[in-house]
């Protein structure tokens, strides 16, 4: 574990035309951690993905990138770091298969020959290396797939192309209790194996379970980025809703 963040946000602001929606944000992710990012609907949670994911251009402040400082202008950009988002909607094509959807957009070919076999066994080889046991053949239909198994196909897809940061919107949001455990179970395993997953979510429940750090996010500007260990359910509710906590003394300055 490095002492440096993987990818680190230093006053970062963004606005639309007169309205400010991110004011003077820093934020930093880890290798071999989750960091939850929490906030209120408005809060700008979406906003600062997309600034990181180079879908909105920042007005001010830097990104680092394992220390060093990146301009991500283009999601392309964002991509060569190794940043994948993995947005609420997933983005999968239900009329193609895992192996299909896992490739869209970037297939191997050998000439001009899809190399169907080539994306077959890498696609099997990257569910494999995330212990991914309910998908029972890689060309199954999306569309024949659960809420917990797209998710788990969205998630490996982000993990395809030698991702360093993974940021998940929301994975459980629409899942059961069974579906969210293995969901829960994979995003730990994408930590454990190195990567730097940020993880989007309004249930205080899997924060708590899953994370090492949280970030909260509040009208715009951070209150607060705290070890999980550190805080309670109250106190990241307190800096979701507030702004601050007085318990921890910490918060956005009124």
């Amino acid at each position: 574990m490095t002492d440096t963040p993987l990818i680190e946000l230093r006053g970062l602001a963004k606005s639309f035309g007169p309205v400010h929606v991110l004011h003077d944000i820093d934020f930093s992710a880890y290798r071999g951690e989750v960091t939850a990012l929490v906030g209120d609907n408005g809060a700008g949670k979406s906003t600062l993905v997309k600034c990181i994911g180079g879908t909105h251009a920042i007005d001010a402040g830097e990104v680092l990138f394992d220390g060093v400082p990146v301009q991500i202008g283009t999601p392309r950009d964002a991509a060569a770091l190794g940043i994948e988002i993995v947005y609420q909607d997933l983005a999968l094509c239900d009329n193609l298969d895992i192996v299909q959807n896992m490739f869209l957009g970037r297939e191997k070919k050998h000439g001009i020959v899809l190399d169907e076999y080539g994306m077959e066994e890498l696609a099997g080889t990257t569910l494999a290396g995330l212990s991914v046991r309910t998908v029972t053949s890689v060309r199954q239909k999306v569309a024949s797939l659960s809420g917990g198994q797209r998710q788990t196909v969205a998630i490996a897809k982000a993990v395809l192309w030698n991702s360093k940061v993974v940021i998940l919107d929301e994975p459980t949001a629409a899942l059961g209790v069974a579906q969210t455990q293995q969901v829960l179970e994979l995003v730990r395993r994408l930590a454990d194996k190195g990567l730097a997953v940020v993880l989007i979510s309004h249930n205080m429940n899997d924060v708590f379970a899953v994370s090492d750090r949280i970030a909260a996010l509040y009208l715009g500007r951070m209150a607060a980025q705290v070890r999980t260990a550190d805080v309670t359910h109250s106190q990241v509710v307190e800096l979701i809703t507030a702004g601050r906590s007085g318990s921890l003394g910490i918060g956005v300055r009124a």
